[in-house]
């Protein structure tokens, strides 16, 4: 079994003084896809936004083996914890080009930077086909691709993305999906937040389910694709 590499125990948050999180415990080991789905307004965002540091938190956060309890946004992007945000967050009136660069800014390998542009573009054709187009006036779909493209251009060793199905066909998640899978095969681990949990169980090895900011059920992929709990709650079933 891989060692942990995100490891979240005793997490604690919330805003203006309304807590969200109770004490939430997950891991997530070296090249895992690991699924954290429920219901909007679950909490699974602001666990993200914790992890991330964007948000104060209380509990115990590590990432390959260091504490970030005080360590600051930036310093937990440099260490390769990188997120893809809810609603893309694209500077619209950028290139999809441009947009993907943002993700390597604090970078200075440029060969290596060059390189990694080229296999963004075998992941996503869709963006080498729109590199001079401006992000803003691209489909949702696409939106997507450049805001998880961007995400790879730093290099991650884990990439947190929040809801990427979320207003998409299902096509398009699904070729969501394969990516996330080719990247896993490379070495890039993957923690999903999904509403969609079809899709994110379909693809994930492991998976939590989160109700009400606290951590209900976790098991493997399969074994939470088959709960009855689960099946009723979240499949239709």
């Amino acid at each position: 079994m891989n060692e942990a590499l995100l490891e979240v125990s005793r997490l604690n948050a919330g805003y203006g003084g309304m807590p969200v999180l109770r004490d939430v415990g997950i891991v997530v080991r070296a090249a895992e896809i690991v699924a954290m789905v429920g219901s909007n307004g679950a909490g699974k965002t602001t666990m993200l936004r914790a992890i991330s540091r964007l948000i104060d938190a209380r509990g115990e956060i590590r990432f390959g083996g260091r504490e970030l309890g005080r360590a600051t946004a930036d310093e937990v992007f440099s260490l390769g914890l990188v997120q893809v945000p809810e609603g893309r967050q694209l500077f619209d009136r950028m290139s999809v080009e441009e947009n993907l660069m943002m993700g390597a800014y604090r970078r200075r390998d440029r060969a290596a930077i060059r390189a990694d542009l080229g296999r963004v573009y075998e992941l996503f054709p869709r963006l080498a086909e729109r590199r001079r187009q401006w992000a803003g006036s691209m489909s949702g779909g696409e939106q997507q691709m450049c805001a998880m493209g961007r995400a790879l251009m730093a290099r991650p060793r884990l990439v947190m993305v929040d809801e990427m199905s979320l207003g998409l066909a299902p096509v398009i998640v699904d070729l969501l999906c394969d990516t996330m899978t080719r990247i896993r095969s490379e070495g890039v681990t993957v923690l999903l937040v999904e509403q969609d949990v079809h899709a994110a169980l379909s693809v994930a090895d492991r998976g939590y389910v989160m109700e009400t900011g606290q951590i209900v059920r976790e098991g493997s992929a399969r074994e939470l694709a088959d709960d009855p709990q689960v099946q009723r709650a979240y499949l239709g079933v």
